[in-house]
């Protein structure tokens, strides 16, 4: 990767990558979990309420496919722009 518009390109997808991941995380994890659990307080799962759930296990596992869709995200954007390992 010679080009600076190449390195910057990847780089503003990177970038783009783990901003859209940080924001599915907060909205999982502080709007479902802290600031909407009133509204989500009526729908039950596994025997609570699912704003309860998204505070303790909810935001846990979307964390979890989080990491696993950038490390797959990440390969592929590797890859085309030929800085794979």
């Amino acid at each position: 990767m010679a080009d600076k518009s190449q390195h910057n390109a990847y780089w503003s997808a990177n970038l783009r990558i783990i901003g859209i991941s940080l924001v599915i995380w907060f909205v999982c994890s502080f709007g479902f979990g802290i600031l909407l659990r009133p509204l989500l307080s009526g729908i039950k799962i596994g025997g609570t309420d699912l704003g309860f759930w998204f505070a303790q296990q909810g935001s846990i596992l979307v964390f979890l496919v989080l990491i696993f869709t950038y490390a797959w995200r990440m390969n592929k954007l590797d890859r085309e722009h030929g800085v794979e390992e």
